[in-house]
C-alpha cells in the first residue's frame, strides 16, 4: 500500500494531471482535501474523466470560490481545520494539494502544516518556466528543513534538460516522470504514461 502527496511548486504546475497519472499507473484512490471553486468541474472531475476506474473520494473542504483556500473560506463562512483532515482510505493513494506548499490554509497555517498532518510522502511537481528552477530548489529545501520525506520528483510541461539534471544532482530525487507537452489531455494520453512512473 502506498500513499503519496502530490505538491507542486506553484499554481497551474500540472498537479492534477500527475496525480491521474499516478492514480492510473498505482491503480490508487484520489482525494482532494481542498478544493478551491470549480466544484462541479475541478480536479476531481477530471481524474473520473481520465481514470474512470479510480475511486475519488470527496473534499474535506469544498470552496465555491476559486482563490486561495484561506480566502475562499472566508467567503464561505468557514475556518479550515486541521484536525478535520483524515486520510480517507488504508488502500493505494493520491493526495492532490491546493495550490503550493506554503498556500494558506487559514490564517495560521499553510499547505506545508497539513503535509505534516497527513504524513505521508511527497511526490514534487516542478514545470519549466523562468524562475522555476529557484522555484523547485526554494520547495525541496523547504520540505527537507521541515524533514518532510520525499519520495521523487516528475518534470511536466517544456524541457529543460540542463536545469533537470541540476535539479536532480543537486537535490538526490530520484526521477518518477517526466510528461511531455500534450496537446491534448485524454484517458488514453493519461494511460501512455501510467506505465512509465518510477515510484
Amino acid at each position: 500500500m502506498k500513499q503519496f502527496i502530490v505538491a507542486g511548486i506553484g499554481t497551474e504546475i500540472g498537479k492534477t494531471v500527475v496525480s491521474a497519472i499516478l492514480t492510473a499507473g498505482l491503480k490508487a484512490d484520489y482525494w482532494k482535501p481542498v478544493q478551491a471553486g470549480d466544484l462541479d468541474t475541478g480536479d476531481a472531475y477530471w481524474i473520473r474523466n481520465w481514470v474512470p476506474s479510480a475511486t475519488v473520494h470527496p473534499s474535506t473542504y469544498a470552496l465555491t470560490q476559486p482563490m486561495s483556500p484561506h480566502s475562499a473560506a472566508e467567503i464561505d463562512g468557514i475556518t479550515i481545520s486541521l484536525d478535520s483532515f483524515k486520510i480517507p482510505t488504508d488502500q493505494t493513494l493520491i493526495v492532490e494539494l491546493a495550490g503550493g506548499i506554503m498556500v494558506p490554509l487559514n490564517d495560521q497555517q499553510t499547505n506545508l502544516d497539513l503535509i505534516k498532518h497527513l504524513n505521508l510522502p511527497v511526490i514534487l511537481v516542478s514545470k519549466n518556466y523562468l524562475g522555476s528552477l529557484n522555484h523547485t530548489l526554494l520547495s525541496y529545501e523547504l520540505l527537507k528543513q521541515h524533514g518532510i520525506p520525499m519520495a521523487g520528483i516528475v518534470f511536466n510541461g517544456p524541457e529543460n534538460p540542463s536545469g533537470e539534471k541540476f535539479i536532480l544532482n543537486h537535490t538526490g530525487l530520484p526521477l518518477i516522470l517526466r510528461v511531455n507537452t500534450e496537446s491534448e489531455i485524454n484517458e488514453a494520453v493519461i494511460a501512455s504514461y501510467a506505465n512509465k512512473i518510477h515510484v
